[in-house]
């Protein structure tokens, strides 16, 4: 938890950190970023931020790339356009669906058979409305794909990274890194009872909101997660890429507020290529200092206000539980004990 950042946390949820955040300059990668020999994987990867993504980590000698998409078809599609512009590089699409944790664990056991594995960006997620519930968890479908399908395959692959990620004499530490949305310093939850709940109940849902809260969970989770594992083995951070033009995010939004959205997409929203490279700033020109920490600019951010309260804590402490034993029949508890070698909770 980035504590000395906590006096700027506020800042960060007015329309002026807003702005401030929108009309950064971007940083450049390091001349010398060579990716050489490493493999990524990179989740939602067929379309917008995650597409550009891969084609940037290509850009820089990427040696395999995993496109995890839902739909092999447009990952296809998409990969044979990369294969074109970059082919010295392996380039395959493997299917994953964030609405099944089976999916997910299939996935996830996939990636044992690579040989290295240097860089995880879990970027899938959706806006959806109307409310809606994914069968075979239970679960509101944002708070399925965006925080619980996301935690369990980042969970399921850091020991993977954690074995093949220092292969080839790689000085860098693997990297998995979360996306997160500056949406998350605009919301709350509620103080007391069960966390994850919150979201499964349709009471004031609205489609923003709720995508605000999985980010916000997501934070929560990530940032107790990060103090359990050593930064040397696996360093896990959280990348924001802030409003972006060009993507297909609001796909899920009705037809009558889109003039509205892409006027102040118009306006505000930064190229997909800019965003884009927060992630990769993040997998590639990131140390230790990020770890655990919430990019956002090029830099690192403070979290929400609520995650420096005693009731934020409370809270943080019993989203871990609750999120734990939800996912535990795919053995992240045990995962979590072997991972962090000599650190403690």
């Amino acid at each position: 938890m980035s504590s000395e950042l906590e006096s700027k946390a506020s800042f960060e949820a007015t329309v002026c950190g807003f702005l401030c955040r929108q009309f950064t300059r971007p940083k450049p990668i390091p001349a010398t970023t060579k990716l050489t020999n490493q493999v990524a994987i990179v989740t939602g990867s067929n379309v917008g931020l995650g597409l550009e993504a891969c084609r940037q980590l290509l850009k820089l000698g990427l040696s395999r790339l995993i496109m995890a998409v839902r739909s092999q078809t447009r990952g296809e599609v998409a990969a044979q356009d990369l294969r074109k512009a970059f082919p010295a590089a392996i380039i395959s699409v493997w299917t994953v669906d964030f609405e099944s944790y089976e999916s997910i664990c299939a996935f996830a056991d996939r990636c044992k058979t690579l040989p290295r594995l240097d860089i995880a960006i879990l970027n899938a997620g959706i806006m959806k409305s109307p409310f809606t519930i994914v069968p075979s968890t239970k679960h509101e479908t944002m708070c399925q794909v965006n925080y619980l399908s996301t935690v369990l395959l980042g969970l399921l692959l850091l020991p993977i990274l954690k074995q093949k990620g220092r292969t080839g004499g790689n000085s860098r530490p693997p990297v998995l890194t979360f996306v997160g949305s500056d949406r998350a310093y605009e919301v709350t939850v509620e103080k007391k009872g069960p966390v994850i709940q919150q979201l499964d109940r349709p009471e004031h849902f609205t489609q923003f909101e709720w995508y605000g809260k999985t980010k916000l969970l997501l934070i929560l989770f990530v940032s107790t997660l990060a103090e359990l594992v050593d930064p040397d083995d696996v360093l896990v951070n959280m990348a924001n890429p802030g409003m972006t033009k060009g993507t297909d995010f609001f796909r899920g939004i009705p037809s009558i507020f889109m003039p509205i959205i892409r006027f102040g997409q118009f306006l505000l929203a930064r190229p997909v290529a800019v965003a884009a490279s927060i992630y990769v700033d993040a997998v590639t020109a990131r140390g230790n200092e990020s770890h655990g920490s919430f990019l956002s600019d090029w830099t690192i951010k403070p979290y929400p206000s609520l995650c420096y309260t005693q009731e934020g804590y409370h809270i943080r402490e019993r989203l871990w539980e609750e999120t734990l034993a939800e996912l535990n029949f795919a053995g992240v508890s045990k995962i979590i004990r072997k991972v962090p070698g000599d650190r403690q909770r």
